[in-house]
């Protein structure tokens, strides 16, 4: 018992230790440190970067994301920003290089209809099981009793 919760404990303890950089103490995590050459940019990009996602985290925003990705695409963004596009151009440039993948909130279109309406399809779904559930109980409940199977099953019971 006692090796099994061991082989346990290191098949959870190796993914985190895998994650965490060789040439740095744990104690030095890396800081997404704001560039602050023009405060103006710097809070564009923050209020921008909050509604990306970080392609390598997924579940992280662009902004909160300590990846060497989401570093490299931050700089992006700072370099087009201060070459004077305005956030729907970076934004269609991102879409347009990574997909609406990058976009917490996609577009309603054909292609993320699924993505939208997805949870209400399975919600549906499962009142529908639902519903069929407990018509199939009640019509159980309300079936009359054979007297001829009763008979049968006590006798059955009796002779063991």
């Amino acid at each position: 018992m006692k090796l099994v919760l061991l082989a346990m404990l290191l098949a959870f303890a190796l993914p985190s230790l895998a994650n965490e950089p060789a040439t740095e103490p744990p104690s030095a995590p890396k800081q997404a440190l704001p560039n602050t050459d023009d405060p103006v940019i710097e809070q564009r990009l923050v209020n921008l970067a909050e509604d990306l996602r970080c392609l390598v985290c997924q579940n992280e925003s662009l902004a909160g994301s300590h990846a060497e990705l989401a570093e490299d695409l931050r700089r992006e963004i700072r370099n087009q920003m201060k070459a004077g596009k305005s956030d729907q151009q970076v934004i269609a440039y991102l879409t347009e290089r990574y997909g609406d993948f990058v976009l917490y909130r996609p577009p309603f279109k054909p292609e993320t209809w699924l993505l939208w309406l997805g949870p209400l399809l399975f919600l549906g779904i499962g009142g529908g099981a639902w519903v069929l559930t407990l018509r199939r109980r009640r019509d159980m409940r309300a079936a009359p009793v054979d007297e001829q199977k009763l008979a049968a099953a006590a006798q059955l019971l009796e002779e063991k």
